[in-house]
């Protein structure tokens, strides 16, 4: 995971103005009727879709978001421990899978792509696919995986990623799991925008 700023939020008065505004904006159309981009959203480690739902709908202009239909997904497993954001956001919070500290055991890696795949099925199709910290290594490697045939075979492969706060999955640096072993054995072909902060903190979970 990478580490939360505080820069990220606001006052709760300021935050629940401006989201109050945005996501009014946002409901006034129907998203299976938009014409526009469909992103998956895939939110950061121990936090929850509606957790970066609020962040980017805060954050981002509404030029932009206007152009954008977003959709929110909680991870499928429930925190194994403390969230970064208990100061700023209630519970519940979610994670994607797990690793061990030295990075070379995961758990729930295949359970959570088979997660991602059946929720692209049932409410998709989906365009592109956004990804925050824990969420962002996720994304990062799923067009090599749809490459490779070892994951997301059954949906249409993603023609673009949004990376906030990513990397290459860390494990593969030490241990892989088995179904991301070659997701970077060659370069990335579909375009990729990514964010990184001035400030931050890399601490891999």
């Amino acid at each position: 995971m990478l580490g939360y700023s505080s820069s990220c939020f606001q006052t709760a008065g300021e935050f629940r103005a401006g989201l109050r505004f945005k996501i009014t904006a946002m409901a006034q159309g129907s998203h299976r009727k938009s014409k526009n981009p469909r992103i998956l959203c895939l939110h950061g480690f121990r936090t929850s879709g509606r957790i970066l739902r609020a962040i980017i709908l805060n954050k981002w202009p509404e030029t932009v978001l206007r152009n954008l239909d977003l959709d929110f997904l909680d991870a499928p497993f429930p925190a194994t421990g403390k969230s970064d954001v208990e100061r700023f956001f209630d519970p519940p919070y979610y994670e994607w899978y797990q690793a061990n500290k030295e990075l070379k055991e995961y758990k729930n890696f295949e359970e959570c792509l088979a997660y991602v795949e059946d929720y692209m099925i049932k409410n998709g199709p989906f365009d592109g696919l956004l990804g925050f910290s824990q969420g962002a290594f996720l994304t990062a490697a799923i067009p090599g995986m749809q490459e490779q045939g070892t994951a997301l075979t059954k949906v249409p492969k993603v023609k673009f990623l949004v990376i906030i706060s990513g990397a290459k999955l860390p494990g593969l640096i030490f241990g892989e799991p088995k179904a991301a072993v070659n997701a970077f054995s060659s370069p990335v072909r579909c375009p990729s925008l990514h964010f990184i902060a001035k400030i931050g903190v890399g601490v891999c979970r």
